[in-house]
């Protein structure tokens, strides 16, 4: 496991809790960052909770009792990337702004990347989120 605080990610304070409350019902000690191709546009984040890293991970330490892995073979998608939970009514779901993404599908599940990235398109994981946490 190397550390990897070069790719600059950012979880806001209310995502950071919300996470360690989701670590914490599945006992894990990290969350993996991941992307994968899918979807009509490319890509698709992959959060997953892990109680162990395995050897190649990166370690990203966004504050003392919160780390991210992230493989290197997705490390350049993933850099740059800003975690945010969103609230809406009874409804919280975290999103990723990517910078590097460039357009969206239309339902949000999936991003393509170029070099015209814009940080305002977000993708929305509370799907994944909550099946991770279930």
């Amino acid at each position: 496991m190397m550390m990897a605080n070069q790719l600059q990610l950012d979880i806001t304070s209310s995502a950071q809790d919300f996470i360690r409350n989701q670590m914490r019902g599945q006992q894990a000690q990290f969350i993996r960052l991941g992307v994968k191709e899918s979807g009509c546009n490319g890509f698709m984040y992959t959060l997953d909770f892990t109680r162990s890293p395995e050897d190649e991970d990166l370690l990203v330490e966004v504050s003392n009792d919160l780390s991210v892995l992230v493989s290197p073979d997705k490390a350049e998608l993933v850099r740059g990337t800003c975690i945010e939970l969103e609230i809406e009514g009874l409804n919280s779901n975290i999103v990723f702004k990517n910078p590097n993404a460039f357009s969206y599908c239309g339902c949000g599940e999936s991003f393509s990347l170029g070099e015209d990235a814009s940080s305002n398109n977000i993708e929305s994981l509370g799907d994944i989120v909550s099946e991770a946490a279930s």
